[in-house]
């Protein structure tokens, strides 16, 4: 070292430091997980329909599509408690393929309407008098956003206390007499996919009269909350 220059000296004492205390922060560190779950209910239910239709002029096919779904949304509007929103829409030309050629024969279109509300009675009811003009789509339920907070901040008291009970355990079969946080990371699982309606209720439904509205069984789906870190053993 006594060969070094001033400024060679402190970089290389600096790195001696640094290098002892990188040491020393990775010395008896345990990586933990925990996890805190439940099960709630589904609260939302959601439902497309669509019209789909064909005709030779593009523009009358068009306006058609636009006249039933205009219909819906206003029949829609007057239900309390409904979100409505336009889904997709799209058109295609469908070719006469006779004689080996490809002329139009004519215009196919599609357009969705998406339904979405709390009320699961009124929403069957209307989906119901929907079908007179729509077809069904599909029909799935899930956890609204206030519910899934709610529970989620509940469960984040949960997913900390069993990490610090397992971190405690670890310190504790490690021979150690107390730890220390190095890190924590607090997450949930994310969204899970709605929950689609068994194929044979779609049609049940679809079969139905305009007045009648099946029963509706939303199930459940887990929510969870997990405690991701690192600790340094005593």
């Amino acid at each position: 070292m006594r060969h070094l220059t001033p400024l060679a000296s402190a970089l290389a004492l600096t790195l001696a430091a640094g290098t002892a205390l990188a040491d020393t922060l990775h010395y008896n560190q345990v990586n933990l997980r925990a996890e805190a779950s439940r099960e709630i209910p589904a609260d939302l239910m959601q439902v497309t329909l669509f019209s789909e239709q064909q005709d030779k002029d593009p523009a009358k096919l068009a306006a058609t599509i636009t006249e039933t779904l205009n219909k819906a949304v206003k029949i829609a509007r007057s239900v309390n408690g409904v979100e409505i929103a336009l889904g997709s829409r799209s058109s295609y030309p469908v070719y006469d393929h006779k004689n080996n050629t490809r002329s139009i024969q004519a215009w196919r279109e599609r357009a969705e309407i998406r339904l979405e509300s709390q009320d699961f009675a009124s929403l069957s009811e209307l989906t119901g008098k929907l079908l007179k003009d729509l077809q069904m789509g599909s029909m799935s339920f899930a956890i609204s956003e206030a519910s899934r907070k709610k529970n989620e901040e509940e469960l984040l008291d949960e997913a900390i206390a069993a990490f610090k009970q397992r971190a405690s355990k670890v310190t504790k079969s490690l021979g150690g007499s107390d730890y220390k946080l190095v890190q924590l990371n607090l997450g949930g699982t994310g969204y899970p996919p709605p929950m689609p309606m068994h194929r044979g209720k779609m049609a049940m439904m679809a079969m139905d009269s305009a007045e009648v509205a099946p029963d509706i069984e939303a199930g459940k789906q887990t929510v969870s909350v997990s405690a991701d870190g690192t600790i340094q053993v005593q």
